[in-house]
């Protein structure tokens, strides 16, 4: 059955954005491959790759010298780590590389999360290199349908699972339209596998913080991205909307009633903005390229009802850097944090702002990532006992992705940036610092920080 009959599958699409996105993508892949040094054949040999037998709802990974594979268990043993690793912990990761779910010539490529996994044992940020200090967690839960179902509308989440049969006798299919998303016979369930992972990551950070001031900081290496995702369907390369998931579990499971949202990918989060716009509890904040896809996030969507408020989007003009976030973090996201008082804090964090990015023009650098990520950690730990965890979402140049998600656990270890040794100053051009102001006093106005 064609996917465009699967009625469960009919979403909202923006019908210009969609196209424009796809011409990006095109004319713009052969940019990404020229800025990535990191070959899809090296990321995909001697590093990690997902075996998933289809059944149970475990996964578990197993290190071994040259790869991690995963495959799914009915075994009822407590998936999450010990009190005493927990306690020992200072940054814990969760890897779902979704090996499966792939495209040739597309930037969402099963090429991304390796880069980051190669990245980090290359520069020794691993369990192998730091002993307790820093821990993966292996073995984790699927997201139950139910999971996902908090967030998205079942027709969606079956229709999907539905269209598996015909990804697997096509070998790939477009599950957005003419959009850029698209699905193998994997995708389902590797999508399940990220925001299990997510969940799994809350889970930890939730217990350790029961027992200590200052629990570790998490980072989900996962795929597919998420914050695109709409309640009804995919779109913009998102299947699940992983932090939204995550926002929902941590209210339900854990009783946190109020979560932080910081979104700081180049494009704005759509999917997560409209999944919580009448909440007043879930404050989501977006920073992101005016202009950019899928064009929402405008200053003036700040949630609908009781949750008018409890959105803030800043569109900010392209050729926005460092000093411009820098702005930014003081100006407008800690007073927001401070004012709204969360439980945790959960962070999109797409690393497609950086100025080597193919898909969008911000000139953010590794060390700006490196800033954002000190800052959140302290600003977790001032404000909601240190709960915080990390999504991937964007960033598509192998390279400059990789980099800087390593630096992000430099910043959480506390340690010295190493941005200096990959980010060149020499690239880089005068920051719109007189658009820049006025797009912070505006959303300062406007929300009366």
């Amino acid at each position: 059955m064609p996917l465009s009959h699967l009625m469960e599958l009919q979403t909202f699409r923006p019908p210009s954005f969609a196209g424009t996105m796809m011409f990006l993508v095109r004319n713009q892949v052969q940019q990404w491959k020229n800025h990535c040094r990191f070959s899809v054949n090296t990321m995909l040999s001697g590093h990690r790759f997902y075996k998933h037998l289809l059944s149970g709802r475990k996964c578990v990974s197993k290190n071994t010298k040259t790869s991690v594979s995963c495959s799914y268990s009915t075994e009822q043993n407590d998936t999450l780590p010990s009190i005493k690793q927990l306690s020992d912990a200072r940054v814990i990761y969760a890897v779902a590389a979704a090996l499966g779910h792939n495209k040739e010539s597309h930037p969402e490529s099963s090429a991304r999360v390796p880069a980051i996994v190669k990245a980090l044992e290359k520069m020794e940020l691993t369990p192998k290199f730091r002993g307790s200090d820093i821990l993966e967690l292996q073995n984790f839960n699927l997201a139950s349908v139910d999971d996902i179902a908090s967030v998205h509308a079942k027709a969606y989440v079956s229709g999907l699972e539905k269209a598996m049969d015909p990804a697997s006798k096509k070998g790939l299919i477009l599950i957005e339209g003419s959009g850029p998303t698209y699905a193998t016979s994997t995708t389902f369930h590797e999508s399940l596998v990220a925001a299990g992972a997510g969940l799994a990551l809350v889970d930890s950070v939730v217990a350790a913080s029961k027992n200590q001031l200052d629990p570790p900081t998490a980072f989900a290496l996962i795929r597919p991205p998420g914050h695109h995702a709409i309640p009804k369907g995919p779109m913009g390369f998102c299947v699940f909307g992983n932090v939204a998931i995550a926002a929902r579990h941590a209210q339900r499971v854990h009783g946190l009633k109020r979560v932080f949202i910081i979104d700081f990918d180049v494009h704005h989060g759509n999917g997560t903005n409209d999944a919580f716009l009448d909440d007043p509890d879930i404050f989501f904040l977006s920073t992101h390229q005016d202009g950019s896809y899928p064009g929402t996030g405008k200053f003036d969507e700040i949630g609908i009802g009781a949750g008018a408020g409890a959105t803030l989007n800043l569109p900010l003009p392209g050729g926005s850097g460092d000093t411009a976030m820098r702005t930014v973090f003081d100006e407008v996201i800690v007073p927001c944090a401070q004012r709204f008082k969360p439980d945790i804090i959960l962070v999109s964090a797409g690393y497609d702002g950086h100025v080597l990015d193919p898909l969008a023009s911000l000139q953010f650098t590794t060390g700006t990532y490196y800033m954002l990520a000190s800052n959140i950690k302290q600003l977790a730990k001032d404000l909601c006992g240190g709960r915080c965890v990390f999504f991937l979402e964007g960033g598509y140049n192998l390279d400059s992705l990789s980099y800087s998600v390593a630096d992000s656990f430099r910043a959480f270890l506390g340690e010295p940036s190493l941005a200096a040794e990959f980010d060149d100053p020499a690239i880089l051009y005068e920051e719109p610092s007189t658009r820049v102001k006025q797009a912070i006093q505006r959303v300062k106005h406007i929300h009366s920080l």
